[in-house]
């Protein structure tokens, strides 16, 4: 590698992180940018250069680039992305740090539906005491001696746990690989254990990756061991759960209800504004819909981008970059 490697910061997400990761990196580095405004070429030629690329997913076709040797993405997911798309010995890296954030959606989500501070707001505003006196009319519920039932116990489901606890819920989990249960959980079993879960759980939380073995993951047979009442959370990927099982689960009210924030398609590179699915959710009154904004926040955007500068230090000090998800072979 070159005493000064060459980074380039590819996309509308890290281009304009320039001028901050010339102030934030400790190491020196030749810095490129682009963005998918300008023309398509300049990509082409300043990703041939680059040693290390921040960026997500770029659509068209790539160049050889033999000089890559790091991949950083400046967020979680890279199921779109395979050791043959990266040449070999080039490491993907990913970016956590919206753990917290998403435990606040997760944990504030599960209050508005216990409570529904949003609709009783509503009501008061149009209707007043609607000839009530204080303390009369109807109750809500709370999640005190409610268990959360947690599928994939990684980052975001070690701080829903733990927030969960401070409102007096019952934890438990299942996840990949067998380990004992840490505190706040009172069980941890591997997928096998998957049926007891939905079977006990008020809430279901689907916190796990999308990969060939989670897809579908959660279909008519497994939203049938769920309470009637159960509602199921996901913060994880649409497609762990089928949709057309989560539709008719819902539209027939054999569950409780569903808080879902992950989906079946998304605005895309032809620029068209998809459905988020094929099935009619928003005529639904059990769910509550949020566009994948569980853990969009300024503070969780600035922990992503200290790891990430962070990392990109380590690479170019010789040290071992964390968060390695897989080494190309391509």
């Amino acid at each position: 590698m070159p005493d000064h490697p060459t980074l380039f910061l590819a996309g509308r997400m890290t281009a304009p992180r320039v001028a901050w990761l010339v102030q934030t990196l400790t190491t020196d580095w030749n810095i490129l940018s682009w963005t998918e405004d300008e023309p398509f070429d300049g990509f082409v030629e300043q990703v041939a250069r680059a040693d290390a690329i921040v960026a997500g997913r770029i659509h068209g076709t790539w160049p050889p680039v033999p000089s890559l040797k790091l991949y950083q993405l400046p967020f979680t997911g890279h199921d779109w992305i395979g050791p043959r798309d990266v040449p070999a010995a080039c490491l993907v890296c990913n970016t956590f740090e919206h753990e917290i954030t998403i435990a606040e959606y997760v944990l504030g989500a599960m209050l508005e539906r216990e409570i529904g501070i949003a609709a009783v707001d509503r009501r008061f505003r149009s209707h007043g005491w609607d000839g009530r006196i204080a303390g009369t009319g109807e109750n809500h519920g709370e999640l005190f001696g409610k268990t959360i039932g947690i599928v994939g116990y990684g980052h975001i489901g070690v701080e829903v746990a733990r927030r969960a606890q401070a409102f007096g819920m019952r934890c438990i989990a299942v996840t990949r690989t067998a380990r004992p249960a840490p505190e706040p959980l009172a069980w941890l079993a591997t997928m096998e254990g998957l049926a007891q879960l939905l079977g006990e759980s008020d809430y279901v939380l689907i916190s796990l990756p999308l990969a060939e073995n989670t897809r579908g993951l959660i279909g008519t047979a497994q939203l049938a061991r769920m309470k009637s009442d159960g509602v199921i959370i996901n913060v994880g990927r649409g497609r762990i759960i089928d949709e057309g099982a989560l539709y008719r689960a819902l539209e027939e009210k054999r569950i409780g209800g569903a808080i879902i924030d992950v989906w079946y398609d998304y605005p895309g590179a032809d620029g068209v504004d998809h459905p988020p699915s094929q099935y009619p959710f928003q005529a639904l009154d059990n769910i509550i819909m949020t566009p994948h904004f569980s853990a969009r926040s300024a503070a969780m955007r600035d922990r992503r981008w200290n790891f990430v500068a962070a990392n990109l230090d380590r690479f170019a000090r010789g040290e071992l970059p964390q968060n390695i998800c897989f080494e190309g072979t391509g």
